[in-house]
Formats: structure tokens, sequence, C-alpha cells
């Protein structure tokens, strides 16, 4: 038989913006994961905090300290976690969907399982971080840090890869052709080396070189 996945409880957010004693309060009283639905943790400390199986749906929290926090199984939709920082966290199966997450820290971080759908990850500093095997949608990585990132054998839908910093980035067999590579430099091409793109991009790409297809 299988097994019904109860739906998460739901506190009420405070009426102004929300700070750690609240994010423990709703968990202390609940004994578990929570939904915190449309809450302000804008700027809130919620280091160490113990926050597996919740879920933040319209969330704005901005600047937000996540580190060192257990994030395992999070869900992540909807929200704004702009420049957030989420140094030494646990972020195994965590979810982040049709999010704001322009500037995040994503350092030293357990990223295992770890998805992104539809999000903004402009100016992100992701050194590291491992998309492998990942089937990637409409992430805007423009700016972002992807050095040592690890893309390969990656599918890139509707992706922007526009000024990236992609030094010692692997992509041998990612599928690039769905991918903006605009604003590439010479030794950023040869990080591309076993990548599949289009032949428009390889024009583009020639074009940005001062070279001419004969």
């Amino acid at each position: 038989m299988s097994r019904v996945s109860m739906p998460l409880p739901e506190p009420t957010p405070p009426a102004g913006p929300a700070g750690r004693a609240h994010v423990e309060a709703a968990l202390d009283a609940h004994g578990g994961p929570v939904r915190f639905s449309g809450w302000m943790l804008a700027d809130a400390d919620l280091s160490a905090l113990d926050l597996r199986g919740c879920a933040f749906v319209r969330c704005r929290g901005g600047r937000a300290d996540f580190s060192s926090c257990d994030l395992t199984e999070a869900q992540f939709s909807g929200s704004d976690f702009n420049n957030s920082v989420f140094r030494r966290a646990t972020l195994a199966s965590a979810t982040f969907a049709d999010c704001k997450l322009t500037g995040i820290q994503l350092v030293a971080t357990s990223t295992f399982g770890l998805t992104f759908t539809r999000c903004l990850l402009i100016n992100a500093h992701l050194k590291g971080m491992s998309f492998r095997r990942a089937d990637l949608e409409g992430l805007d990585f423009q700016d972002a840090d992807l050095t040592e990132a690890d893309f390969r054998q990656a599918v890139l839908k509707d992706c922007n890869l526009r000024e990236a910093n992609v030094t010692h980035a692997r992509f041998e067999g990612a599928d690039l052709r769905g991918a903006d590579l605009g604003g590439l430099k010479l030794a950023d091409v040869t990080r591309f080396k076993g990548a599949i793109i289009s032949r428009a991009q390889a024009a583009e790409l020639i074009s940005s070189l001062g070279l001419k297809l004969g």
C-alpha cells in the first residue's frame, strides 16, 4: 500500500518581519517541518536551525542567513531569497523552483540531489556546484561564479550562461543547444570541449572571436 504524504502544517506569519524567534516558535509548536507561506524573512538570522523538510512558499527573504542549516529535502517555491547565505548548509535533495536567488552564496555546502528550476541565479556564488546529468530549465546564470562547476552530461534548456565565470568548469557531454553562451572569451571556449552546441551558437562564437566563416 502506498503511503500518502500529509500536508505540512502552515503557521500564520507574523504581521511584520519575521525573525529567528518566530521561526523557532513555529517549528517548536508543530514539532517538525512546517510550510512557511508568505513569510517576510529579510535579513533573518536562521543559522544552524533544523529546517529539514520545511517548505518556503512565496516568501521574501533577501539577505537571510541560512549558514550551517540542515535544509535536507526543503522546498523553496515562488520566493525571493536574493543575496542570502547558505554557507556550510546541508541542501541534500532540496528544491528551488521559480525563485529569485540573485547573489546567493552556496559555499562549502552539501548539495547532493539539489535541484533548481526556473530560477534567477544572477551573480550567484556557485563554485564547485555539481549539475552532472541534471535537466536544467530556465536558469539564469548571468555573471554567476561557476568556477569548477560540473555540468557533464547535463541538458540546459532556456538557460543563460552569458558572462558567467566558467573557469575550470566541466561540460563534457553537456547539451548546451538551449543555452545563451553570449559574452564568452577565447579562454572560455576551451571549457566547453566535448559539449553539444547548435550551428547558430557555433557561428556566434566564431563571430565573437573576430573570425569569419569562409
